[in-house]
């Protein structure tokens, strides 16, 4: 090799500039040529190996072959040149430590992006395993890459400066209050994500609801520094992951894997529609076959009741009667033990709330047996429609304030005849007045 050089440089000697030219050439083709030789090596020899690893897939092997592998190629093209740039004749001394330093630098840097993209690689391929929600392994990776990229910059400055790696990362000894400050978020969000990760109370596909950071929606990717959530509305929220330890928030996780779904809905009835039900009414309630063993339970007590006054001489004012209101609870609870939308082993009443101005608040309190948001709030609304339209049946009246519908005005009086059933005789009209005479 040094002998063609000398028989060059011989030819060449009435030009040197010529001469540099050539070598510089050269050298530029050598590097240019190693860069071939070894993308064409390396993809094939890699793209063997990876189709009996879990980056043997089609997708990923692409992003390997068009990402890492060209990163790692273009190292030997800079090698090349570092090794060979002295050999140029007539090059300034400090050209050519600039270029070797630059080399240098380039080959470190490739190497280090060419693992970033690497490790983006396996988390996806980890991504694919039917676990990876509960454990996401996403922010340790962008902990690497940080340290990674912390040391690539140390040593970058240490080469280009020409100081020693080692007499920098001493220094930074000093520097470690200022990092601490620069770096506190990165630092808090690590322990943050470790902490998720360790207990899971957060979860790729979560609903989560946080209304402090205006988040009320589904987790679709767990970082380091955020946990992106895309809400209801189809917005996307960044939540800082330090948060979601720092701050309370609402996982919908345990009502999903749970199988049912509350419901917490409240009638409000007119309070003046309550009234007892008479002996041809409770016969007329048979007909509906869910208050069959109400009505002979409710029956069975009051007779027993009823029998016990009757015998101390109490007057019938004292009487224990069957409600309208605590007729339609009763059917009310037996709708929804029928209903096959209704989780039946989970807790299930109808109650009555505080009286308030707004009328009496009968409270439906179950669970549907089927999560999802579209079916869930079809059962409710089925079943609420159902309990509004039978309301009439029993005589009861919800409470609402008044529209610009036309008020129907129904004026009635007790006689003294009245049966004591407690439903008043509608007042009849008065009869006609005959027309004066003519005459």
């Amino acid at each position: 090799m040094e002998t063609q050089l000398e028989r060059l440089r011989d030819l060449l000697a009435p030009y040197p500039w010529a001469y540099t030219l050539t070598v510089l050439a050269g050298l530029i083709v050598l590097a240019w040529l190693a860069n071939f030789i070894t993308k064409r090596v390396l993809l094939r020899g890699l793209k063997k190996a990876l189709q009996r690893t879990p980056l043997g897939g089609a997708e990923h092997d692409h992003d390997v072959r068009l990402q890492v592998i060209p990163r790692l190629a273009n190292v030997v093209p800079a090698l090349v040149i570092s090794a060979g740039v002295s050999v140029v004749p007539d090059l300034p001394p400090q050209l050519v430590t600039v270029v070797k330093a630059l080399c240098q630098v380039f080959v470190v840097v490739t190497i280090a992006l060419a693992v970033s993209k690497a490790l983006d690689s396996i988390n996806r391929v980890y991504e694919r395993r039917p676990d990876a929600h509960n454990k996401p392994i996403k922010g340790y990776f962008q902990v690497v890459k940080i340290i990674m990229f912390v040391l690539v910059g140390i040593s970058v400055v240490a080469t280009l400066i020409g100081a020693e790696f080692l007499h920098i990362i001493t220094g930074l000894g000093a520097m470690t209050a200022v990092l601490m400050l620069i770096f506190q978020d990165t630092i808090l969000s690590l322990v943050a994500s470790v902490q998720i990760s360790n207990d899971g109370r957060v979860r790729m596909g979560d609903w989560i609801e946080m209304p402090g950071q205006n988040a009320d929606g589904d987790v679709i990717d767990i970082a380091l520094h955020t946990v992106t959530v895309r809400n209801f509305d189809r917005t996307v929220t960044t939540v800082p992951t330090k948060k979601l330890v720092s701050d309370s928030f609402k996982n919908w996780r345990q009502m999903s894997e749970g199988g049912g779904r509350r419901i917490k809905r409240s009638l409000l009835l007119d309070q003046r529609s309550v009234r007892f039900l008479e002996p041809d009414e409770i016969a007329e309630f048979r007909h509906f076959t869910v208050l069959d063993d109400y009505l002979d339970r409710k029956a069975s007590e009051l007779q027993a009741w009823n029998a016990n006054l009757a015998e101390r001489g109490a007057e019938p004012i004292n009487h224990r009667r069957v409600t309208n209101l605590g007729t339609f609870r009763a059917y009310i609870e037996h709708y929804l033990r029928n209903h096959p939308g209704i989780n039946q082993e989970l807790t299930l009443l109808v109650r009555q709330l505080q009286p308030t101005e707004m009328g009496i608040s009968l409270e439906i309190y179950c669970f549907t047996a089927d999560t999802r948001w579209v079916v869930y709030e079809g059962i409710q609304a089925d079943i609420f429609d159902h309990l509004l339209a039978i309301l009439p049946e029993f005589d009861l009246k919800v409470f609402q304030g008044c529209s610009d519908a036309p008020v129907d005005v129904n004026l009635r009086r007790v006689e003294a005849g009245d049966d004591g059933g407690g439903r008043p005789r509608p007042l009849r009209a008065p009869p006609p007045v005959p027309a004066p005479d003519a005459g």
